[in-house]
């Protein structure tokens, strides 16, 4: 599951916007729009294979706190950081929170006790601006839990 939806920065420090250059695995996009699941579930397995216009979409179309985590999380990929947290504060405090502040700080992401996901939103940010740092590493894990808890819910 990628930390942010294009590469990451350049070896000058720059960081590439431009959607041309965002990978995305065609095939795996067709593989989930093939698959019969709840419209949630359809949009955490785009999110997870890269295809983030349809998982975006996916989310945007589920209105209730598990749609709107997904689409917390398609916002913190884009990264959209503003519009991420804008759609955790529509989830409000979910019930994976408890069990995801358990693994993260098992992870190795420090935190203070409760999961605090717009701490996470500035983190991810913070991380991507450092490609194969151990924040970028402990980010992408997280993140991959988070993933994972939700997508069991």
């Amino acid at each position: 599951m990628p930390l942010v939806r294009q590469p990451s920065a350049q070896a000058d420090g720059s960081v590439v916007r431009d959607s041309s250059k965002w990978t995305v695995s065609t095939e795996a996009c067709k593989a989930v729009a093939n698959v019969t699941a709840d419209v949630s579930v359809l949009s955490g397995l785009y999110l997870y294979c890269g295809c983030w216009d349809a998982g975006h979409t996916s989310a945007d179309s589920v209105e209730n706190p598990n749609g709107y985590f997904w689409h917390a999380i398609a916002h913190r990929q884009e990264p959209d950081p503003a519009n991420s947290a804008y759609w955790f504060r529509k989830t409000g405090k979910h019930p994976i929170f408890p069990k995801l502040a358990a693994e993260a700080a098992n992870s190795g992401y420090r935190h203070s006790g409760e999961w605090d996901p717009f701490a996470f939103i500035q983190y991810c940010e913070a991380a991507g601006r450092r490609p194969g740092s151990p924040d970028e590493q402990v980010a992408i894990a997280v993140q991959l839990l988070e993933w994972q808890l939700l997508f069991d819910y």
